[in-house]
Protein backbone atom coordinates (compact mmCIF):
# COMPACT_ATOMS: atom_id res chain seq x y z
CA UNK A 1 0.00 0.00 0.00
CA UNK A 2 2.75 2.66 0.99
CA UNK A 3 4.47 1.45 -2.93
CA UNK A 4 1.20 2.12 -4.45
CA UNK A 5 0.71 5.71 -2.58
CA UNK A 6 4.32 6.76 -3.42
CA UNK A 7 3.61 6.10 -6.76
CA UNK A 8 0.35 7.15 -7.51
CA UNK A 9 1.40 10.62 -5.24
CA UNK A 10 -1.28 10.27 -2.81
CA UNK A 11 -0.90 13.02 -0.86
CA UNK A 12 -1.89 15.20 2.30
CA UNK A 13 -4.95 16.79 0.33
CA UNK A 14 -8.51 16.08 1.29
CA UNK A 15 -9.31 13.50 -1.21
CA UNK A 16 -6.52 11.82 -0.87
CA UNK A 17 -6.45 11.64 2.50
CA UNK A 18 -10.32 10.06 2.34
CA UNK A 19 -9.17 7.61 -0.48
CA UNK A 20 -6.02 6.70 2.31
CA UNK A 21 -8.75 6.06 4.77
CA UNK A 22 -10.91 4.35 3.21
CA UNK A 23 -8.01 2.30 1.88
CA UNK A 24 -7.10 1.51 5.10
CA UNK A 25 -10.20 0.91 6.41
CA UNK A 26 -10.82 -1.84 3.58
CA UNK A 27 -7.33 -3.50 3.54
CA UNK A 28 -7.91 -6.58 5.72
CA UNK A 29 -11.21 -7.44 3.86
CA UNK A 30 -9.65 -7.10 0.82
CA UNK A 31 -6.61 -9.35 1.56
CA UNK A 32 -8.34 -11.35 3.00
CA UNK A 33 -11.23 -11.99 0.19
CA UNK A 34 -8.16 -11.76 -2.17
CA UNK A 35 -6.56 -14.79 -0.32
CA UNK A 36 -9.30 -16.79 -0.39
CA UNK A 37 -9.56 -16.50 -4.08
CA UNK A 38 -6.13 -16.88 -5.19
CA UNK A 39 -3.67 -17.72 -2.03
CA UNK A 40 -2.19 -20.93 -3.87
CA UNK A 41 -1.93 -18.92 -7.24
CA UNK A 42 1.50 -18.33 -8.25
CA UNK A 43 1.69 -15.07 -9.06
CA UNK A 44 -1.15 -14.47 -6.01
CA UNK A 45 1.33 -11.67 -4.41
CA UNK A 46 2.21 -9.75 -8.19
CA UNK A 47 -1.43 -9.32 -8.80
CA UNK A 48 -2.86 -8.28 -5.18
CA UNK A 49 -0.33 -5.66 -5.84
CA UNK A 50 -1.71 -4.83 -9.30
CA UNK A 51 -5.00 -4.42 -7.74
CA UNK A 52 -3.76 -2.03 -4.86
CA UNK A 53 -2.25 0.04 -8.28
CA UNK A 54 -5.17 -0.02 -9.74
CA UNK A 55 -7.19 1.68 -6.98
CA UNK A 56 -4.97 3.89 -6.22
CA UNK A 57 -5.11 4.74 -10.37
CA UNK A 58 -8.33 5.00 -10.34
CA UNK A 59 -8.76 7.03 -7.34
CA UNK A 60 -6.24 9.93 -9.32
CA UNK A 61 -8.55 9.86 -12.46
CA UNK A 62 -11.42 10.53 -10.53
CA UNK A 63 -12.67 14.17 -10.95
CA UNK A 64 -13.27 16.76 -8.04
CA UNK A 65 -16.57 16.69 -9.44
CA UNK A 66 -17.39 13.26 -8.82
CA UNK A 67 -15.40 13.25 -4.92
CA UNK A 68 -17.50 16.34 -4.40
CA UNK A 69 -20.61 13.60 -5.22
CA UNK A 70 -19.43 11.03 -3.05
CA UNK A 71 -19.32 13.06 -0.08
CA UNK A 72 -22.75 14.17 -0.65
CA UNK A 73 -24.07 10.70 -1.14
CA UNK A 74 -21.89 9.61 1.87
CA UNK A 75 -23.70 12.73 4.28
CA UNK A 76 -27.43 10.86 2.74
CA UNK A 77 -26.00 7.27 4.23
CA UNK A 78 -27.42 4.58 2.49
CA UNK A 79 -28.88 7.57 -0.78
CA UNK A 80 -29.99 4.40 -3.07
CA UNK A 81 -32.55 3.64 -0.58
CA UNK A 82 -34.62 6.64 -1.24
CA UNK A 83 -38.15 6.51 -2.07
CA UNK A 84 -37.70 9.77 -3.85
CA UNK A 85 -36.19 7.75 -6.45
CA UNK A 86 -37.94 6.45 -9.87
CA UNK A 87 -36.07 4.59 -12.12
CA UNK A 88 -36.28 4.15 -15.99
CA UNK A 89 -34.84 1.22 -17.98
CA UNK A 90 -34.54 2.09 -22.01
CA UNK A 91 -32.85 1.09 -25.00
CA UNK A 92 -31.20 4.03 -26.19
CA UNK A 93 -31.42 3.85 -30.00
CA UNK A 94 -35.27 2.88 -29.73
CA UNK A 95 -35.93 6.01 -27.40
CA UNK A 96 -34.44 8.73 -29.10
CA UNK A 97 -31.77 7.07 -31.34
CA UNK A 98 -28.61 8.34 -29.72
CA UNK A 99 -26.83 9.22 -26.23
CA UNK A 100 -26.50 13.01 -27.55
CA UNK A 101 -30.43 13.14 -27.94
CA UNK A 102 -31.17 12.35 -24.35
CA UNK A 103 -29.48 16.04 -23.70
CA UNK A 104 -33.04 16.88 -24.57
CA UNK A 105 -35.01 14.40 -23.07
CA UNK A 106 -33.86 15.58 -19.60
CA UNK A 107 -37.36 17.55 -19.05
CA UNK A 108 -39.69 14.96 -20.45
CA UNK A 109 -38.22 12.57 -17.71
CA UNK A 110 -38.44 14.93 -14.99
CA UNK A 111 -41.90 16.11 -15.74
CA UNK A 112 -42.87 12.56 -15.40
CA UNK A 113 -41.08 11.81 -11.92
CA UNK A 114 -38.06 10.26 -13.53
CA UNK A 115 -34.72 10.75 -11.98
CA UNK A 116 -33.00 7.35 -12.38
CA UNK A 117 -32.10 6.25 -15.83
CA UNK A 118 -30.90 2.77 -16.73
CA UNK A 119 -29.42 2.75 -20.28
CA UNK A 120 -29.30 -0.94 -21.64
CA UNK A 121 -26.03 -1.95 -23.09
CA UNK A 122 -23.97 0.85 -24.64
CA UNK A 123 -20.62 -0.83 -25.05
CA UNK A 124 -19.58 -2.36 -28.39
CA UNK A 125 -20.72 -5.17 -29.61
CA UNK A 126 -20.39 -7.05 -32.90
CA UNK A 127 -24.14 -6.68 -35.36
CA UNK A 128 -25.38 -10.44 -35.86
CA UNK A 129 -23.46 -11.75 -32.40
CA UNK A 130 -24.46 -8.99 -29.92
CA UNK A 131 -26.65 -10.89 -27.01
CA UNK A 132 -28.81 -7.52 -27.10
CA UNK A 133 -25.42 -6.06 -26.43
CA UNK A 134 -24.26 -8.32 -23.80
CA UNK A 135 -21.47 -9.99 -25.74
CA UNK A 136 -19.18 -6.70 -25.57
CA UNK A 137 -16.02 -6.34 -28.03
CA UNK A 138 -14.54 -3.02 -26.12
CA UNK A 139 -15.50 -2.35 -22.66
CA UNK A 140 -14.23 1.63 -23.13
CA UNK A 141 -15.84 2.04 -26.70
CA UNK A 142 -19.42 2.80 -27.13
CA UNK A 143 -21.14 1.20 -29.81
CA UNK A 144 -21.03 3.70 -32.92
CA UNK A 145 -25.21 2.60 -33.14
CA UNK A 146 -25.60 5.21 -30.05
CA UNK A 147 -22.25 7.58 -30.15
CA UNK A 148 -19.08 8.05 -28.71
CA UNK A 149 -17.78 7.98 -24.91
CA UNK A 150 -17.98 11.62 -25.18
CA UNK A 151 -21.37 11.99 -25.49
CA UNK A 152 -22.30 9.50 -22.33
CA UNK A 153 -20.26 11.75 -20.26
CA UNK A 154 -21.96 14.84 -21.45
CA UNK A 155 -25.29 13.31 -20.76
CA UNK A 156 -23.80 12.08 -17.47
CA UNK A 157 -23.00 15.75 -16.62
CA UNK A 158 -26.23 16.86 -17.46
CA UNK A 159 -27.97 14.30 -15.75
CA UNK A 160 -25.79 15.02 -12.12
CA UNK A 161 -26.72 19.08 -12.87
CA UNK A 162 -30.15 18.38 -12.71
CA UNK A 163 -29.95 15.62 -9.64
CA UNK A 164 -30.24 12.68 -11.46
CA UNK A 165 -28.92 9.01 -11.71
CA UNK A 166 -27.11 7.28 -14.28
CA UNK A 167 -26.99 3.01 -14.07
CA UNK A 168 -25.67 1.32 -16.78
CA UNK A 169 -24.37 -1.88 -17.03
CA UNK A 170 -21.01 -4.52 -16.61
CA UNK A 171 -21.21 -7.74 -18.18
CA UNK A 172 -18.67 -9.32 -15.92
CA UNK A 173 -18.95 -13.42 -17.40
CA UNK A 174 -17.83 -13.71 -20.69
CA UNK A 175 -16.57 -11.23 -23.23
CA UNK A 176 -17.54 -11.23 -27.13
CA UNK A 177 -14.88 -13.65 -29.13
CA UNK A 178 -14.07 -10.55 -30.61
CA UNK A 179 -12.62 -8.78 -27.59
CA UNK A 180 -8.80 -7.88 -28.05
CA UNK A 181 -8.35 -10.56 -25.26
CA UNK A 182 -10.12 -13.61 -27.25
CA UNK A 183 -8.86 -12.26 -30.48
CA UNK A 184 -4.80 -12.33 -28.80
CA UNK A 185 -6.19 -15.87 -27.71
CA UNK A 186 -7.00 -17.02 -31.21
CA UNK A 187 -3.64 -16.20 -32.44
CA UNK A 188 -1.64 -18.47 -29.23
CA UNK A 189 -0.94 -15.82 -26.76
CA UNK A 190 -0.88 -18.18 -23.48
CA UNK A 191 -1.56 -15.09 -21.53
CA UNK A 192 -4.93 -14.51 -23.12
CA UNK A 193 -5.73 -17.77 -23.07
CA UNK A 194 -5.14 -18.30 -19.52
CA UNK A 195 -7.97 -15.30 -19.40
CA UNK A 196 -10.53 -17.86 -20.71
CA UNK A 197 -11.56 -21.57 -19.87
CA UNK A 198 -9.20 -23.43 -22.80
CA UNK A 199 -8.72 -26.64 -23.36
CA UNK A 200 -6.53 -28.75 -25.91
CA UNK A 201 -8.97 -31.52 -26.03
CA UNK A 202 -12.35 -32.73 -24.88
CA UNK A 203 -11.58 -34.60 -21.78
CA UNK A 204 -11.98 -31.53 -18.89
CA UNK A 205 -15.11 -29.91 -20.96
CA UNK A 206 -16.10 -33.35 -20.74
CA UNK A 207 -16.02 -33.88 -16.85
CA UNK A 208 -17.43 -30.14 -16.77
CA UNK A 209 -20.58 -31.05 -18.97
CA UNK A 210 -21.25 -34.00 -16.66
CA UNK A 211 -23.15 -31.46 -13.77
CA UNK A 212 -23.57 -28.10 -16.08
CA UNK A 213 -27.45 -27.56 -17.63
CA UNK A 214 -27.53 -26.08 -20.81
CA UNK A 215 -28.57 -22.27 -20.96
CA UNK A 216 -29.84 -22.33 -24.22
CA UNK A 217 -30.20 -25.89 -25.37
CA UNK A 218 -32.04 -25.34 -28.34
CA UNK A 219 -30.34 -21.99 -29.68
CA UNK A 220 -26.49 -22.71 -28.43
CA UNK A 221 -26.82 -26.92 -27.11
CA UNK A 222 -23.18 -27.34 -24.84
CA UNK A 223 -21.08 -25.20 -23.10
CA UNK A 224 -18.21 -25.61 -24.90
CA UNK A 225 -17.09 -24.50 -28.65
CA UNK A 226 -14.09 -25.59 -30.73
CA UNK A 227 -12.05 -22.47 -31.83
CA UNK A 228 -10.31 -23.51 -35.35
CA UNK A 229 -7.79 -21.10 -34.97
CA UNK A 230 -6.23 -22.18 -32.12
CA UNK A 231 -6.94 -25.30 -32.17
CA UNK A 232 -8.56 -25.38 -28.91
CA UNK A 233 -11.90 -25.89 -27.13
CA UNK A 234 -13.49 -22.84 -24.65
CA UNK A 235 -15.98 -22.37 -22.76
CA UNK A 236 -19.14 -20.82 -23.75
CA UNK A 237 -21.81 -21.03 -21.06
CA UNK A 238 -24.40 -18.55 -23.06
CA UNK A 239 -23.44 -18.48 -26.80
CA UNK A 240 -20.55 -19.77 -28.73
CA UNK A 241 -19.71 -16.03 -29.33
CA UNK A 242 -19.38 -15.20 -25.84
CA UNK A 243 -16.22 -16.65 -23.99
CA UNK A 244 -16.52 -16.88 -20.62
CA UNK A 245 -13.76 -15.34 -18.80
CA UNK A 246 -11.90 -17.39 -16.23
CA UNK A 247 -11.87 -15.81 -12.64
CA UNK A 248 -9.53 -18.02 -11.18
CA UNK A 249 -6.64 -15.89 -12.60
CA UNK A 250 -6.76 -12.95 -10.32
CA UNK A 251 -5.40 -11.17 -13.38
CA UNK A 252 -8.94 -11.83 -14.54
CA UNK A 253 -10.44 -10.15 -11.42
CA UNK A 254 -7.53 -7.05 -11.78
CA UNK A 255 -8.84 -6.34 -15.43
CA UNK A 256 -12.54 -6.36 -14.54
CA UNK A 257 -12.05 -4.53 -11.68
CA UNK A 258 -10.42 -1.99 -13.20
CA UNK A 259 -13.27 -2.08 -15.71
CA UNK A 260 -15.74 -1.30 -13.32
CA UNK A 261 -13.62 1.87 -11.80
CA UNK A 262 -13.79 2.85 -15.26
CA UNK A 263 -17.23 2.84 -15.17
CA UNK A 264 -17.23 4.42 -11.61
CA UNK A 265 -15.08 7.11 -13.27
CA UNK A 266 -17.83 7.78 -16.06
CA UNK A 267 -19.44 9.42 -13.02
CA UNK A 268 -22.07 6.09 -13.00
CA UNK A 269 -24.33 6.00 -9.95
CA UNK A 270 -25.83 2.20 -10.09
CA UNK A 271 -23.53 -0.39 -11.58
CA UNK A 272 -25.79 -3.57 -12.52
CA UNK A 273 -23.58 -6.67 -12.59
CA UNK A 274 -24.98 -9.10 -15.14
CA UNK A 275 -25.38 -12.58 -14.10
CA UNK A 276 -22.89 -12.80 -11.48
CA UNK A 277 -24.23 -16.34 -10.21
CA UNK A 278 -21.86 -17.97 -13.36
CA UNK A 279 -18.56 -15.57 -12.75
CA UNK A 280 -17.08 -19.04 -10.94
CA UNK A 281 -16.42 -22.32 -12.33
CA UNK A 282 -15.57 -25.45 -10.93
CA UNK A 283 -15.78 -29.20 -12.09
CA UNK A 284 -18.17 -31.52 -10.60
CA UNK A 285 -21.09 -28.51 -9.98
CA UNK A 286 -24.04 -26.38 -12.16
CA UNK A 287 -21.05 -23.49 -11.83
CA UNK A 288 -23.81 -21.60 -10.58
CA UNK A 289 -24.03 -19.84 -7.51
CA UNK A 290 -21.12 -21.54 -6.12
CA UNK A 291 -19.63 -19.71 -2.61
CA UNK A 292 -16.45 -18.05 -4.95
CA UNK A 293 -18.60 -16.08 -6.97
CA UNK A 294 -20.24 -14.55 -3.78
CA UNK A 295 -16.41 -13.51 -2.32
CA UNK A 296 -15.90 -12.31 -6.15
CA UNK A 297 -18.81 -10.03 -5.45
CA UNK A 298 -17.51 -9.08 -1.82
CA UNK A 299 -13.90 -8.17 -3.12
CA UNK A 300 -15.14 -5.94 -6.01
CA UNK A 301 -18.21 -4.38 -3.35
CA UNK A 302 -15.15 -3.37 -0.90
CA UNK A 303 -13.07 -2.13 -3.67
CA UNK A 304 -15.50 0.13 -4.91
CA UNK A 305 -16.10 1.68 -1.40
CA UNK A 306 -12.36 2.68 -1.61
CA UNK A 307 -12.16 4.00 -4.87
CA UNK A 308 -15.59 4.72 -6.16
CA UNK A 309 -17.52 5.24 -3.21
CA UNK A 310 -19.97 6.70 -4.50
CA UNK A 311 -21.14 3.79 -6.53
CA UNK A 312 -23.63 1.33 -5.87
CA UNK A 313 -23.89 -2.19 -7.16
CA UNK A 314 -27.06 -3.74 -8.45
CA UNK A 315 -26.46 -7.87 -8.73
CA UNK A 316 -28.82 -9.18 -11.36
CA UNK A 317 -29.18 -12.48 -9.48
CA UNK A 318 -31.02 -14.89 -11.37
CA UNK A 319 -31.75 -17.36 -8.81
CA UNK A 320 -34.83 -18.39 -6.51
CA UNK A 321 -36.27 -15.66 -4.20
CA UNK A 322 -34.91 -17.22 -1.01
CA UNK A 323 -31.46 -17.21 -2.85
CA UNK A 324 -31.17 -14.09 -3.49
CA UNK A 325 -30.75 -12.68 -0.20
CA UNK A 326 -27.23 -14.34 -0.30
CA UNK A 327 -26.25 -11.88 -2.96
CA UNK A 328 -26.58 -9.00 0.04
CA UNK A 329 -23.85 -10.35 1.84
CA UNK A 330 -23.65 -13.63 4.26
CA UNK A 331 -21.65 -14.25 7.54
CA UNK A 332 -19.13 -11.49 7.85
CA UNK A 333 -20.48 -9.58 4.95
CA UNK A 334 -24.08 -9.02 5.65
CA UNK A 335 -25.13 -5.58 3.74
CA UNK A 336 -21.19 -6.09 2.26
CA UNK A 337 -22.17 -7.60 -1.44
CA UNK A 338 -24.39 -5.92 -3.70
CA UNK A 339 -26.08 -3.25 -2.46
CA UNK A 340 -29.47 -4.60 -4.28
CA UNK A 341 -30.25 -8.19 -5.61
CA UNK A 342 -32.91 -8.41 -8.46
CA UNK A 343 -34.48 -11.51 -9.94
CA UNK A 344 -35.17 -10.11 -13.67
CA UNK A 345 -37.72 -12.82 -14.26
Amino acid sequence: IKAALIKFKIEKEEDDLSFYSRLIANASAIKSLFDELYQHHPKAAEQFNGLIDTLSAAHKKRTAALHKKDVAKADKGLWFLSNEITGMSLYVDNFCGNISSLCGKLDYFKKLGVNLLHLMPLFESPAGESDGGYAVSNFRKIDSRFGTLDDLKKVQQKMSAEDMYLMIDIVLNHTSHQHEWALKAKQGEKKYQDYFYMFDDRSIPDTFEQAMPEIFPEAAPGNFTFIPECGKWVMTVFHKYQWDLNFSNPAVLVEMLDVILFYGNLGVDVLRIDAPAFIWKQIGTTCQNLPRAHTILRLLKQCVQVASPGMALLGEAIVAPKEIMNYFGTSNYIAKECDFAYNAT
